[in-house]
This record gives structure tokens, sequence and C-alpha cells, in this order.
């Protein structure tokens, strides 16, 4: 399979259990290898020193917004103009779609902004996967299905040294849902980054473990 170039590639270690993750970009492709630019560590945010034989699972989205991930195994560095890591590719087949369903959606709030009509507003969500979160309005008029808008979510991770982490992204407003007076507005992502899409993914993980730990000593 074909991979344009400049695209965002996420690689999880596929050896071991880890939040640390790693972000590149496609610089070239011949054949069955595939040309990255040095990764940079999702923990640390310094270029990462990845040995040759090092196993991962890459992800990525292509231009139609679907997701895809593969297995690939580092087989070397290239020197030019750009240093680079060479990544095996595998058979067209070896490609796997990541299905909305594998999305993680979580009741927990988190604080959003909103940008409309050349303006800011701020809103608490109801809960937030990677596909998309619900917020609270305080009027039921005050969004309409369809609608775009663009939003900034601030994500805490409980690990201090990673702190809050600011997605920035388009969404399409669903519905307007009232619940007994409290209305909730449902938005679907779109045109959300890989990288950015990862950080929500790791943030639904952590918080639906947090609140399984909470659930147990009750």
């Amino acid at each position: 399979m074909e991979i344009k170039l400049g695209t965002n590639l996420l690689l999880a270690p596929y050896d071991e259990e880890t939040d640390e993750k790693f972000k590149c970009k496609v610089v070239d492709q011949q054949g069955d290898i595939l040309f990255i630019d040095y990764p940079v560590s999702t923990l640390t945010h310094r270029t990462a020193f990845l040995m040759e034989g090092t196993r991962f699972r890459a992800s990525y989205i292509d231009e139609a917004k679907i997701g895809f991930s593969f297995k690939t195994t580092i087989m070397g560095r290239e020197k030019g103009n750009i240093p680079t890591l060479k990544l095996a590719l595998p058979s067209d087949e070896e490609f796997e779609k990541v299905q909305r369903r594998e999305y993680v959606r979580v009741e927990t709030p988190v604080d959003v902004a909103i940008y409309r009509n050349e303006h800011y507003s701020q809103y608490v969500s109801e809960d937030i996967s990677a596909g998309g979160l619900a917020i609270i309005a305080s009027q039921a008029d005050q969004f309409k299905p369809l609608e775009q808008v663009e939003l900034t979510i601030a994500l805490p991770f409980e690990n201090r040294e990673e702190g809050v982490k600011y997605v920035q992204t388009s969404a399409e407003v669903i519905r307007v849902i009232d619940q007994e007076g409290v209305i909730i507005v449902p938005l679907k992502f779109m045109n959300t980054d890989e990288i950015d899409k990862q950080h929500i993914l790791r943030f639904c993980f952590e918080r639906q473990l947090l609140i399984r730990k909470k659930e147990t000593k009750i």
C-alpha cells in the first residue's frame, strides 16, 4: 500500500507495554520500504534513538480520513540530506482499518473552548472519545445540527510530567438533546490530526482505568 509523503505516523512499541509512543513523518517510499524522519517521543518530546530490529505498530489517517494500522520493524538507517529510518511495509492484506467502534467513550468532564461566530465560548464535556464528544449547553437553541465549529480541548493527564495536552480540531454538531432540562450537544470530530487523536485515546483509556479503580474500592 502506498502512503502519501508527509503523512504523520504514530509508532507504538509492539513487544512491551508502555505509554511512550513515537511520532514521525513519511519522507519517502521505495517498494516495501518506508523512509521516516527521526521519531520524537510523545513523553519526552525529544528525538528518540530506536534500535534496528525493534518492532512497532504504526498508525495513520489517509486523505479520506480513514485510519489504518500495520505491524512494522525498523530495518536500518539511511544517511542523506535528511537522516531517515527505514520501516518495513507489510502486504496490503496486513493493513488494518481502525474502526470507530474501537473508540472508547468515557463520561468525564473536560474543558472545551468552542470558536464560532468569531467568538470563543467555554463549555464542559459530558463525555468524550477519539471520535467526538458531548458538551453541556445552557440553551437548546445555541447550536444547530450539521453546524461546524472549531474546538480546543484541554486533556488533564494524571502524569504530572505530561501535564495538560491541548487538542485543536473541527467538529460537526450531530443533534441537540434536552434531557429533562439539561441540554446535551454531541459533536463529531472532523480533520483531527492523528497525534491529537492518539492523545484523546490515551486520555480516555486512562480515565476509564481510574473509574474502574474507584468502582472496585466502593
